[in-house]
Parts: structure tokens; sequence; C-alpha cells
């Protein structure tokens, strides 16, 4: 009798929790995170815009129906788009708790979304490299794109995130070129609320991430550690008040070492963000990309030969402190049952 109980608990938990975050926001074709971190499946899924090209399928289509997709503001070539702040909210929910320096790259490479499928595609054919080996692949390969997607490479999960929901991706992109304090002022809103909430505070967040709070709206998330470990969790329960009997916690792919060996592709010091100047920071200065650069980077660069070879390196298995293998993509699952 107590078991069924705490079972009904926690079912109407779940639904006043998705209850209350719907009444805040309505139904988008944002991309959910998944509560645990998928591995790469042999399946394949095929993205025709970009050069036919192909990579894993990672996360699941969106099924909203045709009749609530929300409707966005059309965006011409000399017009910058006005997105609302609720619907900013809603565009960096799922990014807004990464790293800042992660989250720094993610958006500037939303501004080139075209070139997003096509190294996506190469990522995960490459994702048995790490580290020293897999620079040396970029730089073997000769990879054309722009250096905000290169820096993304050792993240083939986010890449293939933000491939899997092009239109998303584009909005984003949109809006950090024409609204970037806007969107930076949404990223704080929402981390104030998980701060308040206590879910910045929680253990399994904290064991993986270090959170500095200077002031209103100064909330800035940096690795605990030399590795990166991507965080995943649902960003609509995680930014609203938790309901009695009911528990969400983290989960975090693999661990990744970016160390020095991508520091032509803009990782090392000064990455981050001005968040009191609205600027974003890559090697320490300002990112000045604005809206009337849209069309000047935004282009497609197809990779021609999408070459599946080893580079001359054998695959490496890494352990982390858990002791599991992180080899291919496993995660860390810390969900609070």
């Amino acid at each position: 009798m107590n078991k069924n109980r705490a079972l009904i608990a926690v079912v109407v938990g779940v639904a006043l929790a998705s209850i209350g975050f719907s009444q805040q926001y309505p139904p988008s074709q944002y991309p959910p995170q998944p509560q645990q971190q998928p591995p790469y499946p042999q399946d394949q899924q095929q993205y025709p815009a970009q050069g036919q090209t192909q990579y894993p399928q990672q996360y699941p289509q969106q099924q909203y129906p045709p009749s609530q997709a929300p409707q966005y503001p059309v965006v011409g070539a000399g017009q910058p788009p006005a997105f609302p702040p609720q619907q900013l909210e809603q565009m960096v929910a799922s990014i807004a708790l990464y790293p800042d320096n992660l989250l720094a790259h993610v958006l500037t490479a939303a501004t080139v979304y075209q070139q997003i499928p096509a190294a996506a595609g190469w990522a995960n054919q490459h994702a048995y490299l790490h580290g020293a080996a897999l620079a040396a692949a970029i730089r073997e390969d000769n990879l054309p794109w722009d250096v905000s997607v290169l820096s993304l490479i050792p993240f083939p999960q986010v890449l293939s995130q933000m491939a899997q929901y092009m239109q998303w991706t584009e909005q984003l992109g949109d809006a950090v070129l024409g609204e970037r304090p806007e969107v930076m002022d949404a990223i704080q809103r929402l981390r104030a609320r998980a701060q308040q909430e206590g879910y910045l505070q929680d253990p399994q967040f904290t064991r993986y991430e270090r959170v500095e709070v200077a002031g209103p709206g100064l909330i800035q998330i940096d690795p605990l550690g030399p590795d990166y470990y991507v965080p995943y969790y649902n960003p609509q329960i995680f930014f609203v008040a938790p309901r009695r009997g009911f528990f969400a916690g983290f989960s975090f792919g693999p661990a990744i070492s970016v160390g020095g060996y991508f520091g032509p592709w803009g990782w090392g010091p000064g990455v981050g963000f001005g968040w009191r100047e609205h600027s974003i920071l890559i090697g320490g200065n300002p990112w000045n990309r604005g809206w009337v650069d849209r069309g000047r980077y935004n282009r497609p660069i197809p990779f021609a030969e999408h070459r599946t070879e080893s580079h001359g390196y054998v695959p490496q298995r890494r352990e982390g402190p858990s002791g599991r293998d992180e080899h291919r993509g496993g995660e860390r699952d810390h969900e609070h049952h």
C-alpha cells in the first residue's frame, strides 16, 4: 500500500510539473534534452539539405502537431529578428546550463548553421578519435568550416543536436547576430531560476561544474576540472519550482579533453562571456560579428570526402572518475529516483 501511494505521488508530481511549465511556455520545436546521453547507434539518418550528409540519429524527432507549432517572425535579408523574451528563453533553455566556454562556442557556431550538418557528419564518423589524434585528423583533412564550427568537433553529441534541430539552430544563430544582449539576458534569467530552485547546488551538478554567482545577472558556470562533461537535463523542469514528491537530476556525457590541442580552433584562455558588457569572448577578445555579417559567413561548405579511415591512430579507451569506459559516448546518469 505504501509503495502504491509513493508511486501515485510521483506520477501526480510529474503531471503538476508539466502543467506548471506549460502555463509559462507554449509547445515549441526546440530540442528537448534527453535525460540520458544516448550512445552512437549504427542506424543513420539522412539530412538532405547539406550535401546529402549522413550521421547517426541521436535525438528523437519532435512530435508536436502542426496546429500547435508557434509562429516565428519572418527574417528578411536586411532585417534582424525580433524574438520576444519568452521565446528567447525557450530557445536557450536546453543549453543555458552548459559551461560558459562551451556555450560561447555553441552560440557562435549557430550563426553559421548551414555548415553544421556536414561538420556533424565528420565529427560522428571520427568519434573514436580524441585529443591529439583528433586535432591531427582535423589538420590532415583540412576541414573547411568556420572556426566556430571546428571548435565543436570534439563534441559530436552537441553538433548532432544542432544538426537534428536545424530550425532551432538557425533561429538561435539569428538571435545571436541580431539580439545578442537579449540572448545573454535570457540565459542569465534561466540560470537565476535554476539557482533559486536549488538545481545549481545539486551535488550531481557541482561534481562536474563550478558555479560562481558574482551578482544579479552574473552567474558563471565553468568546468570543475580539465575535462568537459556536457550536462543533460529536462528544460521543462529545471527552471520552475520543484513539485512536492517529484525529483529530477542531471546526467552527463563522456569526459571530453580539450587541453591545448584545439587552441587553433578557439579553445584556450579567455573564452566565455563578458556578461556585464553583453559580449562573447574568444581568446579574450570580443566576438564582433553582427547581423550585417550573416550572409558573408553563413554559407554551406560541404566536405567532399567523408572518409572514415583511422588516420593512423588506434582508438583509445578512456575511463573517468567512476572507472567506467567512456570510449564512444558512455554517459554518467545521475537521475534521482
